[in-house]
């Protein structure tokens, strides 16, 4: 049961009547924490009362301070404190931060409390994920999994055409409603992506959005616990089945160290306001470390879309592993132009013309061997426009120029997105918006960054997808709140 919601306003007063009481000393230290404040007083939590009312029970014992626990949470990470329990140690012995998150001296939620309101927003059966813990998986050895595709390299995908199996399955309509993380990524568009739309951080269309994953090493031990009676007969490097500390990693490859790794994978879809030089997270997803960014990333723009229908992307921007037929083309069906980075491994189908050469880009070559310069898109035929370079002064002297063509326009070539959308982009590869808008793929760098270095997830000793998925949330709703303070000390 869901006790009575401190609502916004409600929690401002606490706030003004606990500053209103405090002595000298103590408002003077309340300057240290002036921002930390200001973030708390921009967060509105009175939508997550309603959005949580239906996921408590109507009898039983009521949950209290739950506005409390969330703000303890907002307000730990803006700390960066990595522990709940060294957190509640300094709740307890500091009056001062017991205000700011609404809270009377000596009245603080307890450990428990916060632990269970992160497990009420995991959609998942407790007792699934009891039995989950006991579960005993094959142990494999360092020999078994070999020696990797090498530094800078990723490994390909596990299962052949399953990117283009996941595409069907959206085009149908369909998405993974059941994920235990939903209310968290529901709770976090709620909290932080719709205010910052609302506050002009977002424009509701014309987005270009980015995405990128990132390892993420858990600190459980990936060698697993024995449970069996092997060392008892003397038997010290048995392969038997054991239980791990963190069922829900699994082993991938980290491609900037060159080695394997224990974990999970970070993927946000990112926005970057050039405005404010600022970055914003819009989907925060964790997944397993060996899964390939070609299926995350699809996956990821399927739920962004469903999670934020208001919100309409013009343009998203990959690395090279979603170089992909199936994603261009679902791209093309969804209203969204892919700025990809072009994969050596992938090929081209080959649709197109062969009277005309090409680029490994997709940029027409002339009869005289020099490329072609973009001259725009023609969308009533679908086309992109290409002309003669030396006409267009873009190279000095061409020796083929009395044989190419008499008009003084010049040579024009056409190529069709229709032939092969790897190659022949709506916004050619290469050409002066193609390089502006493709330099925003960055931006999810940047985030993965905030959240792993900055506010020190990596550095966090907790385990689970769960505890991940939730305080992945709490960081992006604080980067949120600072991009917020950050646009209102601006000048008028």
């Amino acid at each position: 049961m869901l006790k009575k919601w401190t609502t916004h306003a409600e929690y401002e007063r606490f706030v003004l009547e606990a500053v209103r009481k405090l002595d000298g000393s103590s408002l003077k230290r309340l300057q240290l924490f002036d921002d930390s404040l200001k973030k708390l007083a921009l967060l509105d939590l009175d939508p997550l009362g309603e959005k949580l009312r239906p996921y408590y029970s109507a009898t039983g014992r009521p949950a209290v301070q739950q506005p409390e626990i969330f703000r303890s949470f907002v307000l730990m990470a803006d700390q960066g404190e990595l522990s709940i329990t060294n957190w509640l140690k300094t709740l307890a012995a500091d009056d001062l931060l017991c205000a700011l998150i609404g809270c009377s001296p000596g009245h603080i939620p307890s450990l428990g409390s916060h632990y269970d309101f992160i497990s009420r927003l995991w959609l998942l059966r407790t007792d699934i994920e009891k039995e989950s813990r006991k579960k005993l998986f094959p142990f494999i050895s360092k020999k078994k999994r070999g020696k990797g595709p090498g530094k800078n390299k990723k490994l390909p995908n596990r299962r052949a055409g399953i990117v283009g199996r996941i595409a069907n399955l959206f085009r149908k309509g369909r998405s993974f409603p059941n994920r235990p993380e939903r209310l968290m990524q529901e709770i976090f568009a709620l909290l932080a992506v719709n205010p910052s739309v609302e506050a002009g951080l977002i424009p509701e269309t014309g987005l270009t959005v980015s995405g990128d994953g990132t390892c993420v090493h858990c600190h459980s031990s990936s060698l697993g616990i024995k449970v069996c009676d092997c060392r008892d007969h003397g038997v010290y490097d048995c392969k038997c089945d054991r239980r791990f500390a963190d069922p829900d990693a699994t082993h991938g490859w980290d491609s900037n160290l060159g080695a394997w790794f224990y974990g999970y994978t970070l993927y946000p879809i990112s926005f970057y306001n050039k405005n404010l030089k600022t970055d914003l997270p819009l989907y925060l997803r964790f997944v397993e470390a060996g899964r390939h960014d070609s299926v995350t990333g699809l996956v990821a723009l399927r739920e962004f879309r469903e999670l934020s229908p208001d919100l309409k992307i013009k343009n998203l921007c990959l690395d090279s592993a979603n170089d992909n037929y199936p994603t261009y083309q679902l791209c093309h069906e969804w209203g969204v132009r892919p700025f990809i980075d072009l994969n050596g491994r992938a090929g081209s189908n080959n649709t197109y013309p062969p009277s005309i050469s090409l680029t490994d880009s997709g940029v027409p070559i002339c009869m005289g061997g020099h490329e072609m310069i973009y001259n725009g898109f023609c969308p009533g035929r679908s086309r992109v426009k290409w002309r003669c370079p030396f006409v267009l002064g873009k190279i000095p002297d061409c020796h083929s120029i009395a044989l190419c063509s008499p008009s003084s326009y010049g040579r024009v070539v056409y190529t069709k997105p229709s032939w092969d959308p790897r190659l022949f982009t709506s916004v050619p590869r290469g050409s002066p918006e193609w390089k502006d808008t493709f330099k925003n793929r960055t931006s999810s760098e940047r985030i993965n960054n905030r959240v792993l270095h900055d506010y020190h997830l990596e550095n966090m000793r907790i385990r689970g997808k769960k505890r991940y998925s939730f305080f992945a949330m709490i960081i992006g709703v604080n980067i949120h709140l600072d991009s917020r303070l950050k646009l209102g000390s601006l000048p008028a």
